[in-house]
């Protein structure tokens, strides 16, 4: 990608970078549930400021990193059927050998990948690939890689990086392009609505989609009620043309790390599915052993063993969060009150979301806020910023209704 292509990267992934004033929110939603049920929601601001559409807890929003966690059912319904091995070599699934430069005798595995210990990085919002660039090719960079720690180091450093690599394997396991198969076979029989980038959206999500707004402005998602003209990413003067997509040859074209559109009541359905062990309203979507698979954490802090992001990460599974940590170094308490929960967070373009269940209690919740600044400020005592802190707390809160 040249000057104009890594213009284009920097406005369509990255968002703002510029450090802004503490701003009123644009809009929030959240939903509290347990095992069975919805328990009590809330919503409000602005869906979309071109229309004065109010917030609803049934508009879909870019939930960014949440995307990786259900992707990762997705991975584990594959697992469940025989199809993929979660600590096989990538490079059996690829048909190329994906290697670390500085360790090109340590094979990467999707485990590995899904769990950030794979010594994948990201550099430049690299992750987002044009259509018509490959995987292969992008990884070929030597700064796609660690120097320091080898892929079976166990040491954690979060990077969306690894999320394309995962998509490009489902694809060439399936032999369908990812965001079709998961619609298929992870999004549809839990009954939701949702799609990864847009194509595969009902027109009536699509019409209800939240602009995502930073600094005053749309950011992500100005839809105007109709479908993107272009749902990926392309160079500058080149076509949008999906008849150039080829099998697996690049995971990252349908955002597998970040492009998921979900409501937060769809989003609360995914939780309960996690809650009941793999099935939701009867329908067996997973195992329970693969829930556990999921949710069990891989890399815990240690003081040394990885990059917590100011003690944003400090345990982690396989696409999976727990918070809190109760670890020199760790600052992942929004007020759980002692609970310990698990999901994930997401944050992007000025948006902050959370997907978060205790299994001990049966309990979980799922949010967003938009609009937040970067550099916000952050919560008492935590890493997430006070805009997310306000939201969990506030979703959080219904709970005990």
């Amino acid at each position: 990608m040249r000057a104009v292509a890594l213009l284009l990267l920097l406005l369509a992934t990255a968002c703002a970078t510029v450090r802004a004033p503490q701003q009123p929110v644009a809009a929030q939603a959240g939903v509290a549930f347990d095992r069975s049920v919805e328990i009590a929601s809330f919503a409000e601001g602005v869906a979309d400021p071109r229309t004065g559409r109010g917030m609803t807890v049934d508009d879909p929003v870019r939930v960014a990193s949440i995307s990786k966690l259900v992707a990762a059912i997705g991975v584990m319904k594959l697992v469940e059927r025989g199809q993929l091995d979660l600590d096989r070599d990538v490079a059996a699934y690829l048909g190329w050998n994906l290697r670390n430069p500085a360790f090109p005798d340590r094979p990467v595995t999707v485990r590995m990948l899904m769990s950030h210990t794979s010594s994948v990085r990201d550099h430049d919002d690299q992750y987002a690939i044009p259509l018509g660039t490959t995987l292969q090719a992008v990884m070929a960079d030597p700064r796609s890689w660690d120097a320091a720690h080898a892929p079976d180091a166990q040491y954690f450093t979060y990077s969306n990086m690894n999320f394309p690599i995962v998509a490009s394997v489902i694809e060439l396991v399936t032999r369908e392009r990812f965001d079709r198969w998961m619609r298929r076979e992870v999004l549809e029989p839990m009954k939701l609505d949702a799609c990864y980038n847009w194509p595969t959206c009902s027109d009536a999500t699509v019409a209800r989609a939240v602009v995502l707004m930073q600094d005053g402005k749309a950011v992500k998602d100005d839809l105007g009620g109709k479908r993107p003209d272009c749902p990926v990413l392309v160079n500058d003067g080149e076509a949008c043309d999906l008849a150039r997509w080829h099998l697996g040859e690049n995971g990252s074209l349908f955002a597998p790390q970040g492009g998921l559109r979900i409501s937060m009541r769809g989003l609360a359905r995914v939780g309960r599915m996690l809650l009941n062990g793999g099935t939701l309203d009867g329908v067996r979507v997973l195992s329970p052993q693969s829930v556990d698979a999921l949710l069990t954490p891989v890399w815990r802090f240690d003081g040394a063993n990885g990059q917590t992001e100011q003690g944003f990460y400090c345990s982690y599974g396989l696409a999976t969060q727990q918070v809190p940590t109760a670890a020199t170094g760790c600052a992942d308490d929004m007020g759980t009150k002692g609970a310990i929960l698990i999901g994930h967070a997401g944050d992007a373009c000025g948006m902050k979301a959370g997907l978060w269940i205790d299994r001990k209690r049966g309990l979980g919740i799922a949010y967003f806020v938009s609009g937040v600044p970067d550099g916000a400020e952050r919560g008492p005592g935590t890493a997430f910023t006070a805009a997310e802190t306000a939201a969990f707390r506030r979703t959080y809160a219904l709970l005990h209704r």
